[in-house]
């Protein structure tokens, strides 16, 4: 017995007080409200400065290129990590169309797209503008936001002052483009935002904007815009054999005519003759008739077959879910902000309490003294 009372009388003890702690902490309830009270104030100015933004998803099924055993196999596999769509002939699989809709020039495409802003007051007419006029122009920005860029842009003209004979370009060179056109492809990049589920292969496109209309005429407008880019890539070489066809059917429409021209002339202008050399020149005539009628429709059956093919690699999309313009706004939660805040602003003050009141020493088994 006495053995166990001197091990544990040797035993620290690091127990937390946390009465003391909690009387310690009561002792600055007024610190505590002033602090907290002048956060959220805080806060809450900063936080109206941020202007209200939207969003609309779209989603969509993509038909795969292949069979449909094929396909079901590849999404079977794909769960298990194993990816079969190597093995297709097509190259732009639906997992690569989030590099196509983040590339620079699916980005500026979306430049021309035009939008309606409604007019604020009652029998106002609203404005219709392209999208980059519009991102360029009528997008709200935080008030600090100006107030800390204003330094930068005073600086930067003074040690960079503009020359008078500058003129700003109104032209689109996707190879180079301007300081504002680079500046709306960054916006751009942050509003739209596509992703592919790899094991269903469902796209998702998501469009965040401040104006709700504009928000789901844009996502729309990029599942259009998508769709068409697929379309024609995945229907390009039918396109150009039909192309090849059609010419080629024209020109053999042509030999046609003129071998039907000619075969009626001549006939017309021997028809009382019986001379064995006329009959045998007629029966040449109606020869190349028949050889340029049965390479017409031969030609013209090939037509139809290209023009079955592109209908046939035509891909079809299944919209899950079509743009609607959103109701509820999806940021910014101003009152999450204040209360994140806040807590932090309480732990502040109690750590700040802890140390000034030595209670911290608990927590690294350290003795008051």
């Amino acid at each position: 017995m006495n053995e166990e009372n001197r091990n544990t009388e040797e035993q620290p003890q690091s127990s937390i007080d946390f009465r003391k702690i909690f009387k310690d902490m009561r002792k600055y309830k007024k610190r505590y409200i002033l602090v907290m009270v002048i956060t959220f104030v805080v806060v809450a100015f900063f936080s109206l400065g941020i202007p209200n933004y939207y969003k609309c998803t779209v989603k969509l099924s993509p038909e795969l290129s292949g069979s449909k055993s094929t396909a079901g196999l590849a999404a079977m596999t794909s769960s298990f990590g194993v990816n079969l769509s190597n093995n297709s002939t097509e190259a732009l699989f639906p997992t690569l169309y989030p590099e196509l809709v983040n590339s620079k020039d699916f980005k500026i495409s979306l430049f021309h797209v035009p939008v309606t802003i409604e007019a604020k007051k009652k029998g106002g007419v609203p404005r219709t503008m392209s999208y980059y006029d519009y991102l360029l122009n009528e997008q709200k920005s935080p008030w600090w936001s100006k107030v800390l860029a204003a330094p930068f842009k005073l600086l930067g003209r003074i040690l960079s002052p503009p020359k008078g004979d500058e003129k700003v370009s109104d032209t689109l060179d996707p190879f180079r483009l301007t300081k504002d056109q680079a500046n709306i492809v960054k916006a751009i990049d942050n509003k739209v935002v596509c992703d592919v589920d790899k094991k269903t292969m469902l796209i998702t496109i998501q469009v965040t904007d401040q104006n709700p209309v504009i928000c789901a005429v844009m996502a729309d407008s990029v599942k259009c815009r998508l769709q068409e880019f697929i379309t024609d890539y995945r229907t390009s070489k039918a396109r150009v054999d039909l192309e090849y066809n059609k010419m080629i059917s024209q020109e053999a429409k042509e030999r046609y005519e003129k071998a039907r021209k000619e075969y009626s002339r001549y006939v017309d202008a021997n028809n009382n003759v019986i001379l064995q050399t006329v009959r045998q020149r007629q029966i040449d005539l109606e020869n190349e008739l028949q050889i340029q009628y049965n390479a017409y429709m031969q030609v013209a059956s090939q037509v139809l077959a290209a023009e079955a093919k592109v209908q046939e690699e035509t891909p079809a999309f299944t919209t899950l879910q079509s743009a609607t313009v959103p109701v509820r706004k999806a940021g910014p939660s101003r009152s999450k902000i204040c209360i994140v805040w806040v807590f932090l602003a309480f732990l502040a003050v109690t750590a700040w309490v802890l140390y000034k009141e030595d209670d911290y020493k608990m927590f690294f088994g350290q003795s008051q003294e």
